[in-house]
């Protein structure tokens, strides 16, 4: 599906999202290290699961009342609240406040992201939503080409500088969802009764995420999620946190008396830029290449790099090397993303695909809770225990992937004899 085609909204989106991201890259990927910095190790790892969490409530309420209100309703609440999180982080005096803004900006976020992928599936042909998918992952993607790069500079120097860019094109791209986007929610959605009190909103969603995790197929996709998670989210964990402290400067090459040498944060802020690079020059042909694969063997294929590599990271302090470790970590990233919002948007109900899509987010919301644990872990285990455990998490997720596909017809089969 070529770009020029697309609907208004899906291109106002794909703009304002790639520019957004263009300055999360500069911040997010050094988190981890600010925190453990300012607080302390453990403190950190623990702290950073809190949002995890928050998140996973902010995705059921957000999930529910994106297929009750509307999608464009829920995604500017999300974006506005990114933007007010993001001026308080860049007005912070305390590290407790800059992590209470970091709080708000994930809940934000949890709340845009059901309703975002909802209005993708509300217009786009079942044949085309992996390509478009993979579309808006490499134009996200494109600020972590050169955000965590800059990011090494300007996050430890001038990050109330950053912080306010980022409040400030948040704030645009809000604007530009109030005055430029329509809604595309199924008109017979908007039918339901919408007096309802928050608690109720919360009970109801409870119930409804309950009776959405009976399905045993779907289940075993959110728990397949979660452990491929742990995995991949490692990127902007445990491995800034490895490559800090046991990866040297070094230099990188010399040409006569010219040198370029990086200290261990400029390393680590290459590799993010190098995954970055690679998942927008690449996601589109990679999942074309893989158009005729099986979501499942697309899904496996995708646990067993992302595990593979971040073991193989394991196993050397060449900056060279971890460069090359960094292609295999992003092919399974590349391959697993489209995949996964493909298998939703396919599997969902159309008249409940919010719910589902919000649903979907706990994989990623609880994997997020347990990634920290990596890095709480590191202060007392060597790094090749450390990485022997996500690469243990990735082969689970393989391992429940191929569980689940082979429930798949078994599960289509009862839902036509109850149909």
């Amino acid at each position: 599906m070529k770009w020029l085609s697309w609907d208004i909204n899906l291109k106002i989106r794909l703009i304002g999202e790639t520019l957004f991201n263009m300055l999360f890259w500069m911040y997010f990927p050094f988190l981890t290290i600010y925190f453990s910095d300012v607080i302390g190790m453990v403190e950190a790892g623990i702290m950073m699961t809190a949002p995890s969490i928050i998140s996973i409530f902010g995705g059921m309420i957000g999930g529910y009342v994106t297929d009750q209100l509307g999608r464009r309703k829920i995604m500017l609440i999300g974006s506005f609240m990114q933007a007010i999180f993001f001026a308080l982080f860049a007005l912070s005096f305390s590290p407790w406040l800059d992590y209470l803004a970091f709080i708000g900006v994930s809940l934000g976020k949890s709340f845009y992201r059901p309703a975002s992928s909802a209005m993708v599936a509300d217009l786009v042909p079942d044949e085309e939503r992996r390509s478009v998918f993979a579309t808006f992952a490499s134009a996200n993607n494109l600020g972590a080409i050169f955000g965590p790069v800059i990011g090494a500079v300007l996050f430890f120097q001038y990050r109330s500088e950053l912080l306010w860019a980022c409040a400030t094109v948040t704030l645009f791209y809000s604007v530009a969802i109030l005055f430029i986007i329509r809604e595309t929610m199924p008109v017979k959605d908007q039918e339901d009764d919408q007096s309802k009190t928050l608690l109720l909103v919360i009970k109801k969603q409870c119930i409804n995420y309950f009776v959405i995790l009976k399905d045993r197929v779907f289940f075993l996709y959110i728990l397949g999620g979660i452990f491929i998670t742990i995995s991949i989210m490692q990127l902007d964990l445990y491995l800034a946190v490895y490559v800090r402290n046991f990866v040297p400067a070094q230099e990188l090459f010399s040409i006569g008396e010219w040198s370029i040498s990086l200290s261990s944060e400029e390393v680590f802020g290459w590799m993010i830029g190098l995954n970055g690079l690679l998942f927008v020059l690449c996601v589109i042909p990679v999942t074309k290449m893989f158009e005729g694969w099986s979501d499942r063997n697309s899904l496996i294929l995708a646990a067993f790099l992302s595990g593979f590599g971040m073991f193989l990271v394991g196993l050397t302090k060449s900056a060279w090397l971890l460069f090359g470790i960094i292609v295999i970590l992003t092919i399974g990233e590349i391959i697993h993303g489209p995949v996964v919002q493909n298998f939703v948007s396919k599997y969902a109900p159309k008249n409940a695909r919010g719910q589902y899509m919000g649903a979907s987010d706990l994989q990623y919301s609880l994997g997020r809770f347990i990634a920290p644990l990596t890095v709480i872990l590191s202060v007392s285990l060597p790094p090749m225990l450390i990485f022997s455990f996500i690469m243990l998490c990735a082969l689970i997720s393989a391992i429940i992937y191929l569980l689940m596909f082979r429930m798949l017809p078994e599960n289509d089969r009862a839902k036509k004899k109850t149909g």
